[in-house]
């Protein structure tokens, strides 16, 4: 089954908050839409299950114009951040509740509930109340309650936020494997990017109410459309520095305050053109203090255990350098930085160029 939105804005008291959006989101993907606070992701979610009105456009579920429906027209199942589980109903009554007001029979009902729970390794919690569970018990009960429904889509409007880190690791490859048994069609918000890449088989980036880039993680993190997304996909964040091209010689070279770097002589067609230059953290590599191409002094070296995030002040520009490699540096050593070239990203007016 797939959804398809046509055209749809939203406005709340005249200002616009999804603005003319268009997306197709197939049959059995994983589509997450991910952006910063504010940006529309969950107006938008809300949109596609009912919760709420298109002030303009079409949604469309398995062919059928479900604009004017209820959510329960839908056939769709929606998990919310804070679990909406009711405390004074234990896990399976939570589950089957919703089974029950639609009268199948309780034969099926225990059939339902069992297989749901054991897909999510909660059965031997069916009789516990939600205070007696953990976070990551109730976001499991919460997807089971979903399960249970056997909808047409799942929905999850960031269901991972109220867990701690690790619990949101491990929560975040129950649901990847949770989407490879079912192959159900599933549309999850988020504004962790960590959790857009790792869940992902189509991501949608937000921003504005306005759709920035969509495709694929390894598309949106490789070749972002604008300094927006270069900027928001990615951890650490991506270096951008701004600077113009230079043509000296038939030679042409981005050229700023801190660097002067050989590019492409296609790119001499812009001579003396603003450009932002944008290369990630483990694209540079850090060189004795004569070797490389840009020199600048460490800063600060963080120690994670497997990697290490290294700044490297150059001028008055800032590089962050994210590598594997253990370097005897400390604070104020003198270094120098090669940069891969062939990943460097190049932006004019704020949108992705072609150089290599």
């Amino acid at each position: 089954m797939g959804i398809v939105l046509n055209n749809i804005s939203k406005y709340y008291n005249k200002v616009r908050t999804l603005s003319n959006i268009n997306l197709s989101i197939e049959d059995g993907r994983f589509c997450v839409l991910l952006g910063p606070s504010g940006c529309g992701k969950t107006t938008l979610l809300r949109v596609i299950a009912g919760l709420e009105a298109p002030d303009e456009g079409r949604v469309m579920i398995d062919g059928a114009d479900v604009t004017g429906r209820t959510p329960k027209e839908r056939d769709i199942a929606m998990v919310f951040q804070n679990y909406a589980l009711y405390p004074h109903m234990n896990v399976y009554e939570n589950m089957s509740f919703a089974l029950k007001l639609k009268r199948i029979p309780q034969k099926e009902i225990d059939r339902m509930v069992i297989n749901a729970s054991e897909l999510l390794n909660i059965r031997e919690l069916l009789k516990r109340r939600p205070s007696q569970l953990s976070g990551g018990q109730k976001q499991r009960v919460a997807i089971g309650r979903a399960i249970v429904r056997e909808p047409k889509a799942f929905l999850f409007d960031e269901p991972l936020s109220n867990l701690d880190a690790l619990l949101r690791a491990d929560m975040r490859v129950e649901l990847a494997g949770l989407h490879k048994r079912l192959k159900a069609t599933m549309v999850y918000v988020t504004h962790d990017q960590t959790e857009a890449m790792t869940l992902a088989d189509r991501m949608v980036v937000l921003n504005g109410g306005e759709v920035q880039q969509e495709g694929t993680p390894q598309e949106i993190y490789g070749k972002p459309s604008n300094i927006f997304v270069a900027g928001f996909v990615g951890s650490p964040a991506i270096n951008l520095i701004e600077g113009e091209v230079c043509v000296d010689g038939g030679r042409a070279f981005f050229v700023s305050s801190e660097i002067k770097l050989e590019i492409d002589v296609k790119m001499s067609g812009l001579n003396g053109a603003g450009l932002v230059m944008g290369v990630r953290p483990p694209d540079i590599t850090i060189k004795g203090s004569n070797e490389g191409k840009v020199k600048g002094r460490v800063e600060i070296v963080e120690d994670t255990g497997a990697e290490r995030l290294i700044y490297i002040k150059c001028g008055d520009f800032r590089f962050v350098v994210k590598t594997a490699e253990y370097l005897l540096l400390k604070e104020n050593d003198p270094v120098s930085l090669d940069f891969d070239m062939e990943k460097a990203l190049f932006f004019h007016n704020g949108r992705r160029i072609e150089l290599y």
